[in-house]
């Protein structure tokens, strides 16, 4: 049987960070997930790689996971592929194999790969060796799929993004880093409210003004509330921060509860990508109250992650 391998002159479609795409990129993937969306589990024809049924999805998981592994599961078998799960005890990343080796043979074997890091230059190593899309499902630094499916979200609660005001509450971490690139990419207003020990990457401020975004950094949340569109949190520790009682002081402030909603619009909704702990980063009478729309949000992930395939494997 013969290895299969792929032209070297074939660019291939990564998606790694939303800063890497330009607006136009953008928005054609996020207008692929209504549709996908709209299309029910049969995507339409002219979002589905014509051979998609030959098309294996590798995923590999260095965190635990429910959303991303499920998410992109099934949306690669509604396109009509396949999926192999791994985590890093079933590969060799764990044991010390060059990544450029790693990348070089999944190549011969999958047609796309995504993967939940540790580090992101996992990711960008992975990518300059591959032959094939490599899909950034997670990392220390961005969590672009869980934007694509954000933006989605507040697009079927509130109409186009395009001139919105989003305030972000809490910690400036990788998600709130993709809300920065998808606010550039797509012009709209984001507001961040942040403890300034836990402020965003400087990097990553330092390429949205660069790049035109209309981003502003607080350390008040009711300044960053007021007015707006959309309110957005995230959960105050995640998977493997050993710090978790001072972020939990640090952040204290920044809680979004029934008080700091009402400086937003009547009409705001808030968004969290889950897990959430009520009571903590989230007031429960908010997350599960009228203005919420997380669990739109959580089911948005299937039709983003089509979307997010169906580009990467050569459609748009």
């Amino acid at each position: 049987m013969q290895l299969k391998t792929l032209p070297s002159t074939v660019a291939p479609r990564h998606f790694i960070d939303l800063s890497a795409l330009d607006g136009r990129t953008l928005r054609r993937i996020v207008d692929m997930a209504h549709a996908m969306k709209a299309a029910g589990r049969r995507p339409p024809k002219d979002l589905t790689p014509v051979d998609v049924g030959e098309k294996i999805l590798i995923m590999i998981f260095e965190k635990p996971s429910t959303r991303t592994r499920v998410s992109f599961d099934v949306a690669m078998r509604q396109l009509g592929g396949q999926t192999i799960g791994l985590n890093d005890k079933d590969t060799q990343l764990g044991r010390g194999e060059p990544l450029s080796d790693t990348a070089k043979v999944l190549s011969r074997y999958g047609d796309a790969m995504m993967l939940r890091v540790n580090a992101h230059a996992t990711l960008t190593e992975l990518a300059a060796h591959a032959t094939i899309p490599v899909i950034n499902g997670l990392s220390e630094l961005s969590h672009p799929c869980q934007i694509v499916a954000d933006v989605m979200t507040f697009e079927e609660a509130r109409g186009s993004i395009t001139g919105a005001t989003v305030a972000w509450a809490g910690d400036g971490n990788n998600v709130a880093a993709s809300w920065i690139h998808a606010a550039t990419r797509l012009d709209f207003r984001l507001r961040l409210a942040c403890p300034p020990q836990l402020n965003p990457e400087r990097a990553v401020l330092e390429w949205a003004k660069a790049e035109g975004g209309k981003i502003e950094l607080t350390d008040d949340a009711n300044a960053a509330v007021a007015g707006a569109d959309c309110v957005v949190t995230d959960t105050w520790v995640s998977m493997g921060q050993a710090d978790a009682a001072k972020r939990k002081q640090l952040l204290g402030p920044y809680a979004v509860d029934e008080r700091l909603m009402r400086r937003a619009k009547r009409d705001a909704i808030f968004m969290h990508c889950l897990p959430a702990y009520r009571g903590h980063e989230v007031a429960a009478t908010v997350i599960d109250g009228p203005q919420s729309v997380v669990f739109d949000e959580a089911e948005n992930r299937l039709h983003a992650q089509k979307a997010i395939l169906a580009w990467c494997l050569g459609v748009g």
